[in-house]
């Protein structure tokens, strides 16, 4: 079977509530929260049968927000008009849409809790 190399992943969260609040009113998700181990968390939508990769947020020790390092990409219909629903959510958009030739185009933003983070449309 093949399958994309990412499987999960997780954005690091210095007040979940919040985190929970902004990823809520920029996407729209459907968010559920839970605990694994010693770890509070907030779980991004998922169908396993569906492609791509799904996720959390998580709160506690080793996880710190971050403005360097591994971006996640959320896909969008629409990058400017998300960057405007991320800008209302308290977020701030690091830079603007941009092509990427023919893989679509792209735009950073940082979150609630510092995070760079990425959005991916093909238009």
């Amino acid at each position: 079977m093949k399958m994309n190399p990412v499987g999960w992943f997780e954005i690091s969260a210095k007040d979940l509530s919040r985190a929970s609040r902004f990823y809520q009113s920029v996407f729209g998700f459907e968010m559920t929260s839970g605990r694994v181990n010693e770890y509070e968390m907030v779980f991004f939508p998922m169908d396993s049968q569906a492609p791509g990769a799904a996720g959390a947020l998580i709160a506690g020790k080793g996880y710190e927000p971050t403005s360097t390092g591994t971006v996640v990409y959320f896909p969008v219909d629409d990058i400017p008009a998300a960057l405007v629903k991320i800008e209302q959510a308290g977020g701030k958009t690091l830079f603007p849409k941009k092509s990427i030739g023919p893989h679509g185009f792209i735009a950073w933003f940082s979150d609630s809790e510092g995070n760079s983070i990425g959005l991916h449309s093909m238009k």
